[in-house]
């Protein structure tokens, strides 16, 4: 909610903005003309020199600063935040999820599904690749908490080591590019086995 100190502020930044941008189109309306160009087009210009001025500040500021696109909420989430992310894209997966204690969770950070087929995901938000020491914590901590399967989930990279042994013990791994897969591995990895025929 704003105060009125916020919305009289508000107001002024936008009176400023508006004037700001009438100046640049006239101005480049005036510019084409002067530089040749019949009075349809010179409006034109005018109108459409500052509706790409008003849209270039975001457009910059991604292209300058090497921002990652709004698909990607990761980057800007401290290492709970990632954590708590993880969990709703598992909720949404209409499961049952139990966030483990900061303490004592023998490496296993969200338990995702029913037994016999619940996942232990380890999540890690990181500057830099992640590296075996998540593939370890999480294979060794799935069975203290009673979980069949392994996950870890970054928003960065793995390291080929890291890869190497997840493969080893079949650990699924969800890195960066990735993410937008982690719901339909969720339901994979917690769907119940199919009922096997005896003939």
């Amino acid at each position: 909610m704003w105060t009125t100190g916020d919305v009289s502020a508000h107001a002024y930044d936008a009176a400023v903005r508006f004037k700001v941008y009438l100046l640049i189109g006239v101005a480049s309306g005036a510019a084409a003309y002067l530089l040749g160009l019949d009075v349809g087009w010179s409006i034109a210009v005018g109108v459409a020199a500052p509706l790409v001025l008003a849209a270039a500040p975001s457009f910059l500021a991604g292209t300058f600063t090497g921002l990652r696109s709004a698909a990607d909420p990761a980057e800007a989430m401290s290492g709970t935040e990632f954590e708590d992310h993880v969990a709703r894209i598992a909720r949404s997966c209409g499961l049952p999820v139990i966030m483990t204690s900061l303490t004592g969770d023998w490496g296993v950070d969200i338990i995702v599904g029913t037994r016999p087929n619940r996942l232990a995901i380890q999540c890690k938000r990181q500057s830099r690749p992640v590296g075996t020491a998540a593939v370890q914590e999480v294979v060794a901590g799935a069975p203290m908490q009673d979980c069949a399967k392994t996950m870890v989930v970054t928003n960065n990279e793995f390291t080929p080591a890291a890869r190497k042994l997840a493969a080893l013990h079949g650990c699924e791994l969800i890195g960066g590019a990735e993410l937008r897969r982690l719901p339909a591995e969720i339901r994979r990895l917690t769907a119940p086995a199919a009922p096997t025929e005896i003939s």
